[in-house]
């Protein structure tokens, strides 16, 4: 794919949702984990979205007159500096970056305070993001406050900022076909990583001997990171949502929970499987695992255009609470535990979100009110579970399951793609690749 040509096209679409003004998007900044040492760096999903540029310290400004005409597109970022490139790397150079990225301009990210009070004469509107970074919201103000001292030379100041994640969410939402390739190849290793995951687990290992086995195949199949920090967990971990202690040692009988997606030239996969660590369901566990099993196919089956957001969720909720009142669980009809909210006690949490460039990706879930109607090119996790902690009312063979499915789904014209389709999922599946 011609990728200059793909972000470009990005900026000029946004260029055409803009009216008369001045867009400025910076990436992440460099974060310190402590003393000298640095956080890995990761750019920011909005700035990469419109640049494909990867350098920190860098910023976008897009200055629109009319449309795509008359507008220009320009980067700051960091100068060549051969001393620093021997302590840190190649870097690209205001010069060599507008040549490779497709900019008109491109200058010093030095430069930045001086440039953009200039480029913000008679613009009436700034887009950019707000609310996000505090320093960067009164760096905005401040640039707009020179330019008003500047008014009694003839100029105008913005009188406006906008919030640019309006526009640019709903063009992230829709995934091109270059993006599914992306999205499919993240999966296929993810895939990989979870099967790794499955035929190494055995009791007595501890949950981070797993996660390693998941972070040696990300990086040997060519991810550059995790898209999140993996859940490893076991027994009754499984029933902390956001489990990542991953410090715990395996026990025969239990079962091993792991949330785990990499991300491959910025896009994220996003997959759970739930398995025994000594290879064989229970009868009470292949029973809970069943049901969630189900009402994932039936939410899977309900990601069809013209379907609304919500209706995988309620698709599978439909089966689980069915489920829970079959297991003794809840009591009551389906209605009557659906209204009550009686369920919330097993699955407290929503059946899937948008996954793109972020593992919870850009887009809003309702339109006016309502929940929005799936299309082509929409992308989703598809994630029912069930979490039974001990409780006085519950019986005890069912404390401490924790059972989560989660699959990665594109809409399509036709009805959908499941992108993580490798990894089984079955209980005959899980059992035959763990033997």
């Amino acid at each position: 794919m011609n990728q200059i040509k793909t972000f470009s096209d990005r900026r000029l679409h946004l260029l055409s949702q803009m009216q008369k003004g001045a867009a400025i998007i910076a990436t992440s900044p460099v974060r310190l984990r402590n003393r000298d040492a640095l956080y890995p760096y990761r750019f920011d999903s909005y700035f990469y979205y419109l640049t494909g540029f990867h350098e920190p310290e860098a910023v976008l400004v897009i200055i629109c007159e009319n449309g795509q005409r008359n507008a220009e597109q320009i980067l700051f970022c960091r100068e060549k500096d051969k001393e620093s490139e021997i302590w840190d790397g190649f870097r690209y150079g205001p010069d060599a970056a507008r040549e490779a990225f497709g900019f008109d301009a491109a200058y010093p990210i030095a430069k930045l305070d001086e440039w953009i009070p200039k480029l913000l004469e008679n613009q009436p509107t700034i887009y950019s993001m707000l609310g996000q970074d505090t320093t960067w919201d009164t760096r905005l103000i401040s640039w707009v406050n020179q330019v008003r001292e500047r008014v009694r030379s003839g100029v105008s100041a913005p009188h406006e900022i906008r919030d640019i994640r309006h526009i640019l969410d709903e063009m992230r939402l829709f995934k091109s076909e270059e993006e599914l390739s992306l999205m499919r190849h993240a999966a296929k290793i993810s895939a990989g990583a979870h099967c790794r995951a499955m035929q190494k687990t055995k009791p007595g290992m501890y949950e981070y001997e797993i996660e390693a086995e998941l972070l040696h195949e990300f990086r040997r199949l060519g991810s550059q990171a995790p898209a999140y920090t993996p859940i490893v967990a076991g027994g009754a971990n499984a029933c902390v949502l956001h489990y990542i202690e991953n410090n715990a040692q395996l026990q025969s009988g239990d079962l091993l929970l792991i949330d785990a997606g990499c991300e491959f030239n910025g896009y994220a996969a996003d997959i759970t499987r739930t398995f025994p660590v000594d290879r064989k369901f229970t009868s009470v566990q292949k029973d809970i695992y069943q049901l969630v099993l189900f009402a994932q196919m039936a939410a899977i089956a309900a990601v069809q255009p013209g379907n609304t957001w919500d209706m995988p969720h309620q698709a599978a909720l439909q089966v689980l609470v069915q489920g829970f009142i079959d297991l003794g669980l809840c009591q009551g009809s389906v209605d009557d535990v659906i209204q009550s909210e009686d369920y919330k006690r097993f699955y407290m949490h929503r059946t899937g979100h948008w996954l793109g460039l972020d593992v919870h990706d850009a887009g809003e879930y309702k339109q006016n009110g309502q929940w929005r109607c799936l299309s082509p090119g929409m992308t989703l996790t598809v994630e029912p579970g069930c979490y039974i902690r001990p409780a006085d009312n519950i019986p005890q063979h069912f404390w401490n399951i924790g059972v989560r499915i989660e699959d990665d789904v594109a809409v399509t014209t036709a009805g959908h793609e499941v992108l993580t389709i490798d990894v089984p999922k079955t209980v005959a599946e899980i059992e035959e690749l763990t033997q």
